[in-house]
């Protein structure tokens, strides 16, 4: 399989979506921030210097998904339809498990979307713990569900 991002001369180039058909697409990706036990509690009690650490990654991720294409230089700009994000704390991890689902009516898929709200969500909790933790790890970041467009559905 070649990759759609080069053309015949290996030049980088934004691919020709123009044929494509216009279909309801979904991507979800998921990633987690793991950290130590300590400081998921600032967290969960909501202690954290500089505030509500999962509603501000929440809106980082949504914010972050709706630029991506000012971000990835080769990704197409999207009439996205919905963004969601799911921080949920772990005790197991220790740390914050983030999946983001986003939507589109298009003629390209969203998984860079997804990948890019579930990085930015991640950085976000990193950057308002960093001063109690600086060696949290984000981690896993992947897609797990792309459906929609020519290629159909993938699970992971």
């Amino acid at each position: 399989m070649s990759l759609t991002h080069f053309d015949a001369a290996g030049q980088a180039h934004m691919v020709d979506v123009s044929d494509k058909a216009v279909t309801a697409r979904v991507a979800v990706a998921e990633g987690a921030v793991v950290m130590a036990a300590e400081t998921l509690a600032h967290v969960q009690a909501g202690t954290a210097k500089k505030g509500d650490v999962l509603g501000i990654a929440r809106i980082a991720g949504i914010m972050a998904a709706k630029k991506t294409s000012e971000l990835i230089p080769l990704c197409h700009p999207l009439p996205i339809t919905k963004v969601s994000l799911e921080l949920e704390p772990d005790p197991a991890l220790p740390g914050v498990r983030i999946t983001a689902t986003v939507k589109t009516t298009g003629q390209t898929g969203v998984e860079m979307e997804a990948l890019t709200a579930v990085s930015a969500a991640a950085l976000t909790v990193y950057d308002m713990l960093k001063a109690v933790e600086k060696s949290m790890r984000i981690e896993g970041i992947r897609v797990v569900l792309k459906d929609g467009g020519k290629s159909g559905r993938y699970e992971a």
